[in-house]
């Protein structure tokens, strides 16, 4: 384990998810002081139901170099992390024929090749001969992404977490804490009692900095701290059937729905539920009309040979479960200071992926260590050697929005420029 600097400054990160491991492990990498807290074990929410595709295949600017950047990282974690694995596998992005979204397909295909993707139009017949799993007969459009692959999340978030607790991270899970309020020296950290009741503190732990990366409760915590951000929670599910599939991933645009390559046949989504959910009651066992959408979809899209190939066949048994995402009024995140008082920045969030966090987190967790060490040493949000990234400003919001949730796949927000 690192030794600690008594000089170095000291951050505490909430949230053992795949952002706050990042960035946690990233800040000790870089010479900080820092505890990880997580009021469940590594993974337990979002980044351990999350489905592990990756993909780099954006049109818009930042979205394609923070895709890049994760993918870099991903590929190299591969090579270096033990217990992490990345497998490479083309991106299908399929139109059926009647879908208006279709001819703007060409044009987001040409932006995204402007980035250095690789990634091209493709016939549908063409498609169905490179793949034979899928049917493509009812396609007006199809494009592949080379460059991207999937993975086991979970794995990502423990593999990476353990590589922090060796560079010196203090994990702490089952500890759940409140932000206390701004010191003359930064921040307070209140680690709830859990045998007591109300706001009661089991301990309280000063330090420079704080990030807020607790997904669907970055609200409420930054709430406790006078801060308020639109950062909303909606519910999305998935399932994995066995059987066997040998395809690509491949997303439905006009299904909006996603399959997978899995260990134990193959992933398949999205079941979005664009209303508002309650990260301590929402349910988290998939929905009878999810089960039977998939089934429909996949039933569509993946190739049969005969009845005992139907691709809905081992849905009665499958494993299915619904997890939480989280949207903005733009649907892009929220990473960089929040603090409402004047003065130096003290405290910082990473949240709203609007369905994309774990497939940039090594980029945004990246950014968040490099932005929160700059940022204590006096660099400006908006100087020209800040490493935050302007597009994610959270200040870009007064924090009281009403707006509607939006599924962060769907082919629209890929083709519209932001």
């Amino acid at each position: 384990m690192t030794e600690r600097d008594e000089s170095a400054p000291t951050v505490a990160v909430v949230g053992g998810g795949a952002v706050g491991v990042t960035a946690a492990h990233d800040l000790a990498a870089r010479g900080a002081d820092v505890s990880l807290f997580e009021r469940g074990a590594l993974a337990a929410e979002s980044s351990g139901r999350a489905a592990g595709l990756l993909y780099d295949a954006y049109a818009e600017d930042v979205d394609a170099a923070v895709g890049a950047r994760a993918l870099e990282r991903f590929r190299a974690f591969d090579r270096s992390l033990p217990g992490f694995s990345f497998t490479p596998c083309p991106y299908v992005i399929a139109v059926r024929e009647g879908d208006p979204d279709a001819d703007a397909v060409p044009a987001m295909v040409e932006r995204m090749r402007d980035h250095d993707r690789e990634v091209s139009v493709v016939d549908p017949d063409a498609l169905g001969e490179r793949f034979p799993a899928l049917r493509t007969d009812d396609l007006a459009v199809a494009a592949v992404a080379e460059g991207a692959g999937w993975t086991d999340p979970p794995s990502y978030v423990r593999a990476l977490g353990e590589r922090a607790v060796s560079e010196g991270v203090a994990v702490e899970t089952e500890t759940a804490v409140a932000l206390g309020p701004r010191t003359d020296g930064g921040r307070e950290v209140r680690l709830r009692d859990p045998g007591a009741d109300g706001d009661s503190a089991a301990e309280t732990r000063a330090v420079d900095a704080v990030v807020v990366a607790a997904g669907a409760r970055t609200r409420s915590l930054l709430a406790d701290a006078g801060v308020s951000v639109p950062v909303v929670p909606y519910r999305v599910q998935a399932l994995v059937a066995r059987g066997t599939y040998d395809g690509p991933m491949a997303y439905d645009a006009t299904a909006d729905a996603y399959v997978r390559p899995h260990p134990d046949g193959l992933l398949a989504g999205d079941g979005t539920e664009p209303v508002p959910a309650d990260p301590d009651g929402y349910r988290r066992e998939a929905d009878d009309w999810f089960r039977e959408d998939v089934a429909a979809v996949l039933d569509e899209r993946l190739a049969r040979r005969g009845s005992a190939d139907r691709a809905d066949r081992d849905l009665d048994d499958a494993r299915a479960w619904a997890g939480l995402c989280t949207a903005t009024p733009d649907g892009d995140p929220l990473v960089g200071p929040v603090d409402p008082a004047e003065g130096d920045p003290t405290l910082f969030v990473a949240a709203g992926w609007q369905g994309h966090g774990f497939m940039r987190a090594p980029a945004v967790g990246e950014a968040v260590a490099e932005g929160v060490l700059a940022s204590l040493a006096g660099v400006d949000f908006d100087s020209p050697d800040s490493p935050w990234i302007g597009a994610f400003d959270p200040t870009r919001f007064d924090g009281d929005e009403a707006f509607e949730i939006v599924e962060g796949m769907s082919l629209s927000n890929r083709t519209e420029e932001r």
